[in-house]
């Protein structure tokens, strides 16, 4: 029997490793979730991945895998079921680009902007909104990035809502307008509120610990 442990962050800002998370749970795939305090990272974190000492780390049979994209699409080749990604070459091409947009423009963006001061604000925010225009036209007319059903990029889109929600209140401001963005932001609603979502949603109070410091982390056991 080959085990998966995920080495994962409780409150970890972008959620990013709660998309591991869900990616395991579409798949069908059973996990014992264990805590870790990444301010005294465990010789399995330091062991699994050397380079980064960063979550999340996915490690099969022994084998670590770092990096939360490389990651998803692993464990959607690792496990039949429940596809992450469509068939297609060119469309899982064209996801693939989505995702990374949304880590490199999205979710640093959003940060950026709580963080910008005086003029340098409104630049950053919008800028923010201009790469959040991009997945509105994306979403458009579709109950999920992927079609019909719950794929990839939904999972990696799936971190922005609560991460932007904590911004805009920790830092004043507006970034997931629902006018500018309906699309987008209809679709953020009925995502979190999916209960295989929902109930691995970091809280606000999390968010918050995050950023006072008191960072943790999940070690995921899976069979």
């Amino acid at each position: 029997m080959k085990f998966t442990k995920s080495i994962n962050s409780q409150s970890k800002a972008f959620n990013r490793e709660k998309t591991v998370e869900w990616a395991l749970k579409l798949k069908g795939v059973a996990y014992e979730y264990l805590e870790e305090d990444l301010r005294n990272k465990s010789p399995m974190l330091l062991q699994s991945n050397p380079v980064h000492k960063k979550v999340p780390v996915l490690v099969h049979d022994g084998r670590p895998i770092a990096e939360s994209l490389v990651i998803l699409e692993y464990i959607d080749e690792a496990w039949k079921g429940y596809p992450l990604l469509p068939e297609d070459p060119s469309e899982r091409a064209k996801i693939r680009f989505w995702a990374r947009f949304t880590d490199e423009k999205c979710v640093l963006g959003a940060w950026a902007a709580c963080c910008a001061k005086g003029h340098e604000r409104e630049k950053a925010i919008e800028s923010a909104q201009e790469s959040l225009s991009f997945l509105e036209k994306q979403i458009e007319g579709k109950k999920f990035f992927g079609g019909e059903t719950m794929g990839l990029l939904d999972l990696v889109v799936g971190s922005l809502p609560n991460w932007i929600e904590f911004l805009e209140e920790h830092g004043g401001m507006k970034l997931l307008d629902e006018e500018k963005f309906p699309s987008l932001y209809e679709w953020a609603q009925k995502f979190i509120n999916i209960p295989i979502i929902s109930e691995r949603i970091p809280t606000k109070e999390g968010l918050i610990n995050y950023f006072q410091g008191g960072q943790n982390s999940r070690l995921t056991t899976g069979k």
